[in-house]
């Protein structure tokens, strides 16, 4: 009986033996079949599209700027980039020599920031300094305004000439776009926050001299902290 058993035990060895080398062999034949990497995944930056629909009134500025638009997009952040004439709007969308993750958001960003009213140059700052965004709101939500009261507080904001625009911008190191009731403005998140506030005085009837002031003193903190 003693041999009978250990003739059994070494079956079963046996046996299992062949079951692994059975399933190495398995394995071998699945890493060998295994499919190749296909389209970007090779730079480790996943697949991604992105479209952004055109407003009718900037398809002419579009075109005559596209050359600005294309170039940092392709050249500097390794994307691929179109305007798709049936659907109108512009497709980016990344390719086998895309390097950053979040390239294909900047130029998203750029590229919105461009079609909301900035100016190429402004724009492109988003693609150069990471700590830059845009903020958009309606003078509606600051104040409830209608006909003649409305398009005052739109010159209020602008003042003559746009002297009070650009002053805005100039001390707060920011970017405005007045686009009907909407005011667009492009720069980091405390410049921001300043000329924002100092557009909602003006919308709800702060004279302009008042805010120049308020302005001049915020500024001079700013500078004293750095």
């Amino acid at each position: 009986m003693e041999d009978e058993s250990y003739v059994s035990a070494e079956k079963v060895q046996n046996v299992a033996e062949s079951m692994m080398d059975d399933e190495e062999q398995e394995q071998e034949e699945e890493n060998a079949m295994f499919p190749p990497v296909a389209g970007n995944e090779g730079s480790g930056v996943i697949a991604e599209k992105r479209q952004i629909p055109v407003p009718p009134h900037r398809l002419t500025p579009l075109r005559q700027t596209w050359q600005q638009i294309y170039q940092p997009v392709v050249q500097y952040l390794k994307l691929q980039i179109r305007y798709n004439t049936t659907r109108r709007c512009v497709e980016i969308r990344t390719c086998q020599s895309t390097l950053e993750q979040n390239a294909i958001q900047k130029a998203e960003d750029f590229v919105r920031a461009f079609l909301l009213g900035f100016a190429v140059e402004d724009a492109i700052a988003l693609l150069r300094i990471e700590d830059l965004y845009v903020d958009s709101f309606e003078i509606g939500d600051v104040r409830t305004l209608e006909g003649e009261h409305l398009s005052r507080a739109i010159g209020r904001i602008a003042g003559r000439n746009g002297m009070t625009k650009f002053t805005i911008e100039n001390a707060t190191r920011t970017r405005i776009v007045l686009a009907d009731r909407k005011v667009h403005i492009l720069g980091s998140f405390s410049n921001t926050k300043i000329a924002k506030d100092a557009i909602v005085e003006l919308v709800r009837g702060s004279p302009a001299n008042k805010v120049y002031g308020r302005l001049r003193t915020i500024t001079a903190r700013m500078t004293e902290k750095f």
